[in-house]
């Protein structure tokens, strides 16, 4: 959040790149504002919480994410370990599929 522009250049120049390795197998993906923008709703009841701050206090946080299509799990730890991710990690999930 308080990298120096240069930095934030980088970052995103290196998004840029996956986004060309990655090809046809990339289907969108977007960055996210910090936690600290982040509004939270709960339900408590009958009634509902609406609160500023992040649903979960946590040392890391969600950054953004890309939604990428593969044909099984190897294919997308493959594709996943090239996502840049100079200042953390990368989790990879499938999508709940409901019929």
């Amino acid at each position: 959040a308080d990298a120096a522009p240069e930095v934030w250049n980088e970052v995103m120049q290196d998004h840029m790149t996956f986004s060309e390795i990655a090809g046809a197998a990339l289907l969108g993906g977007e960055a996210l504002a910090p936690t600290t923008t982040a509004t939270s709703i709960r339900k408590n009841g009958d009634t509902v919480d609406v609160t500023d701050g992040p649903f979960a206090e946590a040392k890391e946080a969600l950054g953004g994410y890309y939604l990428i299509e593969a044909d099984d799990l190897d294919a997308a730890i493959a594709i996943a370990k090239q996502v840049p991710a100079r200042f953390g990690g990368v989790e990879v999930r499938t999508v709940m599929v409901f019929d």
